[in-house]
């Protein structure tokens, strides 16, 4: 190949649009992706042969869906781009991906690296989270796009944010049996950022349609007290109404999640600076408005701003723009897309402060709750860790081990910031520091190093 070498690592939205506009500028980007075909989470792709279509998969937006699927193929089969499906990079340094996929490991290099590596599910943990049948809500919705599966017979879904209500939606349109949604989040919360959600009526007048859709099955303000199981897994949901009686609602199977968590392990391997955000209560990447975030690496997607697929799509194109011109390259004028960010930006903010991290639930977890899943750590060892280790995410995870497991702090390490601070009497989760990314950002087997090296 000639010419400069730009890779995308990810292929939902943002990286989309970036090898979109990179290959209308006469480039030639490698796009690597854990999926085996483009569309990333939000726009998932059934197995060849699944019948359901578009409109059942992705409602409202599927004429986006099918538009980015078609755009992303066309360049593949033109070859205008180099598409690496079931691939997952998981180290970087000195200008070299590490990836390992369907024909083993690899290592490619880069002039440009374009970050796009979306979000994953922010979790909360409740007593009682680690028995058989817990789910992410985004779990759930990858068995029921990809699959056609209800994970559960009768399913209680709780945490909040628009996917909570939307995969109630998805589930009851499906025919699965949904017992209850509950919300963290009050009333009167979501009330009141109304005014930043209405600067995307259409958006927030689907929001009240799918709420209302759900009728009693949703309640909000709830207090999650504990999920309760027998041997064989999950048997009820114990919580309080915004009233605070206590209720329990049996079921096979719950579904948690609290809005998104930035998938950034690459970003900071590759040197990026990071800041915490109290709006969405984890640290975030620093770009600019464009997406450069360092010498040689952009970013685009939720994996920078947690704005949505749409927000995805236009900061994949600013931060292909901004490659180009940093290359010396013309490249699309980004002015109406970044006014577009702004609007995106307050909207996503809107929702953030409608439906915000449990902070308080989190804080007050009884000592025996298992904490870290993966290592099965208690929150009254997290306690215990920082009263004798010190306030600092880092050391709390080397001596006790909270952080440590397979999804290396993904799901645990914003609560476990929480414990630190509520335990060590800091301001807020961010004073306890981050934990830095290591290599392998995911679990490798041996012996594709070995074979490698």
């Amino acid at each position: 190949m000639t010419g400069p070498q730009i890779v995308i690592v990810g292929a939902g939205p943002a990286g989309i649009r970036a090898a979109e506009t990179l290959a209308a500028a006469g480039l030639r980007p490698t796009v690597i992706d854990e999926g085996a075909r483009a569309g990333g989470q939000i726009y998932r792709r059934p197995p060849d042969g699944f019948t359901r279509p578009p409109e059942t998969l992705y409602g409202s937006q599927a004429a986006k869906a099918v538009a980015l699927h078609t755009a992303f193929d066309r360049l593949a089969a033109a070859g205008r781009i180099v598409h690496l499906p079931r691939h997952s990079v998981v180290a970087l340094a000195g200008g070299v991906l590490h990836a390992v996929g369907d024909g083993g490991s690899r290592r490619i290099g880069y002039d440009r690296l374009i970050l796009a590596t979306g979000a994953t599910d922010r979790l909360a943990p409740v007593p009682g989270w680690q028995a058989p049948g817990v789910y992410s809500l985004g779990a759930m919705q990858i068995a029921l796009k990809a699959q056609g599966i209800a994970m559960g017979r009768r399913i209680v879904l709780a945490g909040s944010g628009p996917l909570l209500t939307l995969l109630a939606t998805q589930l009851l349109k499906a025919g699965a049996g949904v017992a209850a949604v509950l919300d963290t989040a009050a009333l009167r919360g979501q009330l009141a950022a109304f005014p930043d959600l209405a600067v995307r009526p259409s958006f927030a007048l689907q929001g009240l349609a799918m709420r209302a859709r759900l009728g009693r099955l949703y309640h909000a303000g709830v207090a999650l007290e504990a999920i309760e199981a027998s041997s064989t897994g999950v048997t009820a949901v114990r919580w309080k109404d915004a009233g605070g009686r206590t209720r329990r609602t049996a079921c096979d199977a719950v579904g948690l999640g609290w809005h998104l968590r930035a998938e950034c392990q690459l970003a900071d391997l590759a040197g990026c600076r990071f800041a915490y955000d109290t709006t969405w209560a984890q640290w975030l990447p620093c770009a600019d408005r464009m997406g450069r975030a360092g010498d040689a690496v952009y970013l685009a997607g939720d994996g920078l701003r947690l704005l949505g697929a749409d927000g995805a799509e236009v900061a994949g194109r600013l931060a292909a723009s901004a490659c180009l011109s940093d290359l010396g390259l013309p490249g699309p004028d980004g002015t109406a897309d970044l006014k577009r960010l702004d609007r995106l930006d307050r909207f996503a903010r809107g929702i953030a402060r409608a439906f915000p991290w449990p902070a308080d639930q989190v804080r007050a977890l009884p000592d025996d709750a298992v904490l870290c899943r993966c290592e099965g750590v208690t929150a009254g060892s997290v306690r215990q860790t920082a009263a004798y280790g010190g306030a600092e995410a880092n050391r709390v995870k080397s001596l006790g081990r909270a952080g440590m497991g397979r999804c290396q702090g993904r799901y645990c390490q914003i609560a476990a910031s929480d414990l630190i601070a509520s335990a060590s009497g800091l301001a807020h989760a961010g004073e306890a520091g981050r934990l830095r990314a290591q290599a392998p950002i995911r679990p490798t087997a041996i012996g594709e190093w070995l074979e490698q090296e």
